[in-house]
């Protein structure tokens, strides 16, 4: 049978088991090399059924899960199924920029930010393909609202904690917080090229006065404001690449060291690496997770206490 109808009849099948209940919303589907070693196919003709049924809304990628059930859903019966007006009351008639904004939001938390489109966003809200045109221009300016929006989804209160350390570090894990709940957010744009963004000035202001007090030109001020925003968002970038990783492989972070185990070993018993090798056997007998939070934490410490060097040595920690 040729690829192109295997794929088919693998997103079929999972499919069914779906609708029916087989597979619960939240259950684990199959990953792509199960389903390319119980189908006999390719992994390329694997990842295409799982990549059909994402599309339909039917599975998401999950960190560290792999890939689960997102719903019962109705699976799309067409390549281009048609979209009936809404009868009067029915809730798609009050369709607003905010909906649009939410609904894309949505889909790129699930699936990534390319698979946002506005026919995409049309066809999640059940609306004509040209509708969402009459709120949003096109999907420049569509990403631009969805990070904004997603950017005012916290923040600070009005009272600010003493000290500008404190300051700093809350607003450094209020930014965390945000890219975990939207990882695409960091991929968006480098710091060379900042977002004008109101709700994204919320969070660049909080920043600058914590740093206001030390005196500091505006080129200073600037400069290490971009380093915490940098630093925050180098490691927040992670966040949807492994997200990505999971979904076009179908291998946790888990299964992927697995499948590396033979090279780190050639890399180990080469005798060229010393330390490296002595630190990668350390860590196989103990057993060692990496994880982002606690990274993110050691690099928000080692980053402050250097500033406390440089503009407050009476605040330096031990």
């Amino acid at each position: 049978m040729p690829a192109e109808r295997r794929y088919l009849r693998i997103a079929a099948e999972l499919r069914r088991q779906i609708t029916r209940g087989e597979l619960a919303p939240g259950a684990k589907v199959p990953s792509v090399r199960r389903i390319a070693a119980d189908w006999g196919v390719a992994t390329a003709t694997a990842a295409k059924a799982l990549a059909t049924l994402s599309q339909e809304g039917l599975v998401r990628a999950e960190p560290r899960s792999g890939t689960v059930v997102a719903g019962p859903g109705r699976p799309q019966t067409g390549k281009h199924r048609p979209v009936h007006p809404p009868a009067p009351g029915d809730p798609r008639r009050d369709l607003t920029r905010e909906r649009i904004v939410r609904t894309a939001i949505a889909i790129a938390d699930a699936e990534g930010l390319a698979a946002v489109s506005m026919r995409g966003v049309a066809a999640r809200l059940g609306v004509a393909a040209m509708a969402p045109y009459r709120h949003v221009a096109g999907k420049p300016e569509l990403i631009m609202l969805m990070a904004d929006a997603a950017y005012g989804e916290r923040g600070y209160p009005a009272r600010p904690p003493a000290g500008w350390r404190s300051r700093l570090e809350l607003c450094a894990r209020t930014m965390w917080s945000l890219y975990q709940r939207h990882p695409w957010l960091a991929q968006l744009a480098p710091v060379t090229r900042p977002l004008p963004l109101p709700n994204l000035a919320v969070h660049a202001d909080w920043a600058l006065t914590a740093l206001d007090d030390f005196g500091l030109g505006a080129a200073e001020m600037c400069d290490l404001h971009v380093l915490l925003f940098s630093y925050i968002q180098g490691i927040a970038i992670h966040l949807e690449r492994e997200q990505h990783a999971l979904g076009s492989s179908g291998m946790t972070e888990d299964d992927w060291m697995d499948n590396q185990a033979a090279a780190l070993g050639t890399i180990i018993d080469s005798g060229r690496h010393p330390t490296f090798a002595r630190m990668l056997t350390a860590l196989s007998e103990d057993g060692y997770d990496l994880v982002l939070d606690n990274l993110f934490e050691l690099g928000l410490r080692s980053l402050l206490d250097g500033l406390a060097v440089r503009l407050d040595p009476s605040s330096r920690r031990a």
